[in-house]
């Protein structure tokens, strides 16, 4: 009897179904020579220190740091758990074989090793590894089963992980709460939730502690156009208004008209985070409900494995794109088939490919999240919404280029002693090409400043100017407008998701920013729940969608002096070896050493903190208390 055993127990019956095993149990279904069982995520866990020794199980700054010779796992204790686990064990020990059929990620890996060695099992194990939960992609996966050996560097960086976050985090949870806690809160500290909340504390420091200075702007309205200096802003008022006098009453000229004709490429394919980013952008979705609902339409078959950070395809998956193009031709939602005439202009033609696109060798567990083409039905609203923004980005890619026409337009004022020259730029669509996919949702920054200045500015980008011609001259209208200096913007979730990813570096360029995420902080599955962490150790809290940190967030960074334990650059190299260690270029038994070592120094350097610091205890009422900082209200600078 073969024995599958799958992450939950709705994939379970999928997988049950497609293999004959018809026959239902407690615990299993069964039928064609399979049994397929399940787990609920994770059944067994690390030990906590008191597993190895009585010593640890009090919290005891004499017995720190804690460092097992050997690390054990346990059951998680909990009734529904203990009982599914005996009907696995079971099944397992009188198996002829095993298909591991868990989440084919990091974290599934580790989660069914587990169960498989608490449980004993000695058979031989196979691995199911697909990347989406179709019909068709189960029976492929299932016909093409892989070697579980193939997987033991997957399974060893998750384990390294694993080991990681516990030596980290019991040590230096247990040494910041005894030490600053004043016994009365427990003071969380993490190998990514500790960096993450500096990158939050940090930015608003810089926000408190940013003084505005004015600066002014010299502008003049030429034909109903607002021509700006080329000179760029004053910094006192006397100077602009030197230049203000030289021009004022002089004619304006047109002495230079250039007109450049460009093309945008599309967006590149979804990964987890930038698909968080768009849905906190647009729909205020926090990291977490996207992460539910993304992997939610995964289960339902309707988008390919979620948990993945590459924006890339294989190059195998493009000769079924047509087929999931026509489910998304097919695709409806109240009557309407809101992609059909996205479609239409591609439909019946080979679709192109693009490096952008498919690139194997970019690829490694999984690709970008893309649609099945199994036509969608009962989605809630907003799994409608997460659903469109992977159908539009999937349709997008296939479109031609959006061709524009960008005009400069440059002037003078030429005075008595010298002359100031101006600037105008307009741009123009040609051909909207793949821009007819975006939908008219609007894009709402965290802040007023930044939202009123993101909609100047697309409106200034996107204006077609009138016709100059180089040579004319008349009258303008002058203008010297005072402005002030603003801080930049507090964190929102999509803000802070950009900067776990590239290691707190602000990064705007596509392939720049994918370069970096292999330095990032935290795993694109893990993110959300770091940022829910914060949230309810009250090192953060929510103000509408500005994440400010609280007096207990912003001393607990202030206690910190240990850099490894706040930098979000030393944790992404961190991140990086075991990427490596995944990718067979680091050894794990090394990066578990290396960060003993680290745990060892920490807890000396904290010991010998005489200081008698303390932190700030914060309850649920006393966080409601905490007021919102003000918003800047001096003009937006606009350079």
């Amino acid at each position: 009897m073969i024995v599958c055993i799958a992450e939950k127990p709705s994939v379970a019956r999928d997988i049950a179904r497609i293999l004959g095993a018809n026959s239902s149990h407690d615990g299993y279904m069964e039928g064609n020579g399979y049994q397929v069982t399940w787990t609920f995520g994770h059944l067994c866990t690390l030990k906590e220190p008191g597993d190895y020794t009585q010593s640890w199980k009090p919290w005891a700054l004499t017995q720190l740091p804690m460092v097992p010779q050997r690390f054990g796992i346990k059951l998680i204790p909990e009734a529904h758990i203990t009982k599914q686990f005996a009907i696995i064990e079971k099944l397992m020990q009188s198996a002829d074989g095993i298909v591991n059929c868990g989440d084919a990620g990091q974290e599934g890996e580790l989660i069914q090793r587990w169960v498989m060695q608490k449980a004993q099992a000695k058979c031989p194990v196979k691995r199911l590894w697909i990347s989406s939960m179709t019909d068709e992609a189960i029976r492929e996966g299932f016909s093409n089963l892989k070697d579980q050996g193939d997987y033991q560097p997957l399974y060893l960086a998750g384990l390294s992980r694993a080991i990681g976050d516990w030596l980290l985090g019991m040590n230096a949870t247990r040494l910041y709460t005894l030490k600053y806690g004043q016994n009365r809160q427990v003071l969380s500290i993490g190998r990514v939730q500790t960096p993450t909340l500096a990158l939050i504390v940090n930015r608003q420091k810089e926000i408190e502690n940013f003084k505005p200075e004015p600066y002014w702007v010299l502008a003049t309205v030429y034909r109903d156009t607002t021509f700006t200096a080329t000179k760029g802003k004053f910094t006192s008022k006397e100077e602009g208004e030197k230049a203000f006098a030289l021009i004022e009453g002089k004619p304006f000229t047109v002495t230079k008209v250039e007109k450049k004709e460009g093309k945008e490429q599309p967006p590149q394919l979804y990964d987890l985070t930038s698909l968080q980013v768009d849905c906190n952008r647009k729909y205020s979705f926090s990291a977490e409900m996207t992460l539910n609902l993304i992997q939610s339409l995964y289960e339902k078959k309707y988008t390919t494995y979620p948990r993945v950070d590459t924006q890339y395809l294989s190059d195998d998956i493009y000769p079924k794109c047509p087929q999931t193009m026509n489910g998304l031709y097919q695709t409806k939602f109240a009557g309407i088939a809101p992609y059909a005439e996205l479609i239409k202009p591609i439909g019946g033609k080979p679709l192109k490919k693009s490096k952008r696109v498919f690139d194997t060798s970019k690829v490694t567990d999984h690709h970008a999240i893309i649609p099945t083409g199994v036509i969608p039905q009962n989605l809630t609203d907003a799994e409608q919404k997460v659903f469109d923004l992977v159908a539009r980005r999937f349709i997008a890619v296939f479109l031609p280029d959006c061709k524009f026409s960008t005009t400069t337009v440059l002037g003078e004022v030429i005075g008595e002693e010298d002359k100031v020259e101006f600037k105008v730029t307009g741009k123009e669509i040609l051909d909207p090409g793949w821009r007819v996919v975006q939908g008219k949702v609007s894009e709402k920054s965290e802040n007023a400043e930044e939202s009123e200045n993101t909609e100047k500015a697309s409106e200034a980008e996107e204006r077609t100017l009138p016709t100059f011609v180089k040579g004319e001259s008349g009258d303008h209208k002058p203008t010297l407008t005072e402005k002030w200096t603003t801080p930049p913007p507090y964190y929102n979730e999509a803000s802070l998701l950009r900067a776990m990813e590239t290691a707190g570096k602000f990064v705007e360029d596509e392939t720049l920013r994918a370069a970096m995420k292999e330095n990032g902080i935290g795993r694109p599955s893990s993110r959300a729940g770091i940022i829910e962490t914060l949230f309810k150790r009250h090192y953060i809290k929510r103000d509408r969608k500005r994440l400010i940190a609280t007096p207990t967030g912003i001393e607990l960074i202030d206690l910190i002096r240990e850099e490894l334990l706040k930098s979000c650059e030393l944790t992404g190299i961190w991140e990086k070896k075991l990427r490596d260690i995944e990718h067979q270029k680091y050894d794990a038994g090394q990066f578990i050493d290396e960060l003993k070592a680290q745990v060892a120094e920490i807890v000396k350097e904290v010991m010998s903190d005489n200081s008698n610091r303390r932190v700030t205890v914060l309850s649920d009422s006393d966080l409601k208390k905490i007021k919102s900082p003000k918003t800047k209200t001096e003009t937006p600078k606009t350079e």
